[in-house]
């Protein structure tokens, strides 16, 4: 049997750096000997010997954003097989990004075994991409329990491991200490904001966000805010979006899990942060906007009615939804102050969080993920 000498991750994303980062060092602890490269950020950097490519300026939002990205996304696409072709790796990885990864999976040589972690969101739009899955993927991690059996039914090999952001999520400053490094009082009502990791997420979701909290203010006397700022993003362009605003805000950078953790209630862009807030069991609203055009192009290929992991998880709509349309500060900020004045119903959020926290599997995903990857190598 050969030996795993080298295997190649590549990922497109905040959030997918984040899984091919601890993945890539699980893989580290089974297997030190093993020789990691790809295309990612800080997390992969840490844990590989040779990044090709950082993501900085891949990351998209709907198909403008990806028309304008299209030279670099060739460009890319075209390193990564002159790569593979002159580095000869074992495997390939490849982690979510998928309307990237799954084009580069139809490119590589057949011989080589790709592995897919974190699923493209097949269940829930574009369902046709299932075949190119089951034609050029070899081996399907997925991250929670039904994702499975949608794939299984379709005849594809996958495997449920758990969530790696059970062994990721955590606050590691408690509440008082928090508020007060980051000038805020410890007897208010705490409201965090969580617009998104991207650019374009942020000048959508964040205008959104402080005017619902403007009039939220209004009704609560002694209510404060905190915006949970990405480290990826420019501090800039929050300061240019919070311009203007008078009441009391802090912006804290690379503080997620301790902004959460200390907030009463959370208001959240779509995506990863509404498993992170889960898995806290904080209670919060779903906020999501696109521009107009993308929306309209966008929309029509979803088949399931929520767009929260939460709520698609728990199988029902545990967490209110304000997408588009909807995503107006006036019903966004009645909702919010329905809950928090509704003790039963903060209680029944939290209780149902815990739930979707319970499904995500036990802690150690990554190790799991890891050791299923290099089983499925040594056998074939």
């Amino acid at each position: 049997m050969a030996e795993i000498k080298h295997i190649m991750i590549i990922c497109g994303e905040p959030s997918g750096d984040l899984n091919a980062g601890t993945l890539a060092k699980a893989i580290k602890e089974v297997s030190p000997r093993i020789k990691i490269s790809g295309v990612g950020a800080t997390l992969l950097r840490q844990n590989a010997q040779e990044i090709y490519c950082d993501i900085k300026e891949l990351a998209v939002i709907g198909l403008f954003d990806v028309l304008k990205k299209l030279p670099r996304f060739f460009a890319l696409k075209n390193l990564i097989l002159e790569k593979i072709a002159t580095e000869k790796p074992d495997a390939i990885i490849l982690v979510d990004f998928s309307g990237f990864n799954l084009r580069l999976a139809k490119a590589i040589h057949k011989n080589i075994p790709t592995i897919y972690y974190v699923s493209p969101q097949v269940w829930a739009s574009r369902s046709g991409r299932i075949e190119t899955i089951k034609k050029h993927i070899h081996k399907m991690i997925v991250l929670f329990k039904f994702e499975q059996e949608f794939y299984k039914k379709h005849g594809v090999d996958a495997e449920f491991t758990g969530h790696p952001l059970l062994d990721i999520v955590a606050a590691d400053t408690n509440k008082k200490e928090f508020l007060l490094k980051a000038g805020l009082a410890e007897g208010k009502t705490t409201i965090a904001l969580l617009p998104g990791s991207r650019k374009a997420e942020i000048e959508n979701i964040l205008p959104v966000m402080l005017l619902s909290c403007l009039l939220m203010k209004n009704k609560i006397v002694n209510a404060q805010f905190v915006i949970a700022k990405s480290p990826q993003i420019e501090m800039s362009i929050y300061q240019r979006l919070v311009k203007g605003i008078n009441f009391n805000l802090k912006i804290v950078e690379g503080q997620t899990y301790n902004c959460v953790n200390a907030a009463d209630f959370c208001l959240v862009a779509s995506g990863t942060a509404t498993i992170e807030t889960a898995i806290l069991e904080k209670p919060f609203i779903i906020v999501y906007k696109l521009s107009l055009l993308n929306y309209l192009l966008y929309r029509p290929q979803v088949k399931l009615p929520y767009i929260g992991m939460v709520n698609i998880v728990a199988g029902k709509k545990i967490i209110p939804e304000f997408i588009q349309f909807q995503a107006t500060p006036k019903k966004i900020s009645e909702e919010a102050l329905k809950i928090l004045v509704d003790s039963n119903r903060l209680q029944e959020m939290k209780k149902d969080l815990a739930q979707v926290k319970s499904q995500l599997g036990e802690k150690g995903a990554s190790l799991r993920a890891a050791k299923t990857i290099l089983n499925f190598l040594n056998k074939n």
